[in-house]
């Protein structure tokens, strides 16, 4: 099963998107805000690449608890799947998915600062494969 990750932010969404088998996540763009209305493109993106299901990230404390942002998700959770109301939506802790995500950019040489276009479809990528691993893919 095809699937597209989104890792939800107010300035900027990544997204990622999985091989045709669904085993594997793989990063696809970082939608702007300002400059992109990211449900639009989230459409988009999924009618291009076939998608059939969404997993977008829900922030969670450490203890389990919903994180302070997980209103403003669910809300966004709620205009995703209206806009595509033939593919299920569903949300995924997105627990230390950017923290890995920077890990692992940091492990492939780079900073902070020359990663910033990429960690969100980075933590995108982190929570589609967390996804797709819970899964069995």
């Amino acid at each position: 099963m095809k699937a597209l990750g989104i890792d939800y932010g107010e300035v900027r969404v990544g997204i990622a998107c999985s091989d045709d088998l669904g085993m594997l996540a793989h990063p696809v763009e970082t939608i702007e805000v300002r400059r992109t209305e990211p449900v639009s493109r989230i459409v988009q993106i999924a009618l291009e690449r076939g998608a059939e299901l969404v997993v977008i990230g829900m922030p969670y404390r450490l203890d389990g608890s919903r994180g302070t942002a997980a209103g403003k998700v669910e809300k966004f959770i709620t205009r995703v799947a209206r806009a595509l109301p033939d593919l299920r939506v569903i949300s995924h802790d997105e627990r230390l998915t950017t923290i890995s995500a920077q890990g692992k950019l940091h492990a492939a040489g780079r900073t902070v600062k020359n990663s910033r276009a990429v960690i969100d479809q980075a933590a995108a990528m982190e929570i589609l494969q967390s996804y797709l691993d819970e899964q069995g893919g």
